[in-house]
């Protein structure tokens, strides 16, 4: 199997397949620096773009420097990832064509109040590369904190005509 990275209408760059791909075949290893999440935080915190991959519950991060780093999100991705003994695997999960853009849901789950925009142009886009999880929880927090605020605004009162 052949990969390149080349021009995405997603972001930037993105790797591509030079050959036909298989379900259920790795395809990249994502690899680099581990990194605490706080360490990365402080390398990361005024930069715009990062590779970084959460490992198990997120406190160890990989700081990518492979070519899994040019992986883009898609809504609806060819690829998932998997941890397997402390490494990162992507794999194929349905087959991919030869010069088709190698991509996976990223599932984000910690950004701030960052949007993480979503650019994927799928038909189940969700307009963003958090999780559904973190949609919904995001939302539920959002509605809570205007019910909250709108409790704690004073009302108007209506004034009579004199």
């Amino acid at each position: 199997m052949g990969l390149i990275i080349r021009s995405s209408a997603i972001h930037a760059a993105g790797c591509y397949t030079t050959t036909a791909i298989r379900k259920g075949v790795r395809i990249s290893e994502y690899t680099g620096y581990r990194l605490t999440k706080d360490q990365a935080d402080e390398a990361y915190q005024e930069s715009p773009v990062t590779y970084l991959f959460g490992l198990g519950d997120g406190s160890i991060v990989i700081e990518g420097h492979c070519m899994g780093m040019f992986i883009n999100h898609s809504c609806d991705g060819n690829c998932e990832t998997s941890e397997e003994d402390g490494r990162v695997w992507i794999k194929s999960i349905r087959k991919i064509a030869a010069g088709e853009e190698i991509t996976y849901d990223y599932c984000l789950y910690d950004g701030g109040d960052d949007e993480a925009l979503c650019n994927c142009g799928a038909a189940n886009c969700r307009g963003t590369m958090y999780s559904p999880y973190e949609v919904k929880r995001r939302k539920a927090a959002a509605t809570k904190a205007a019910k909250k605020a709108a409790k704690k605004s004073p009302r108007k009162k209506s004034q009579k005509a004199a």
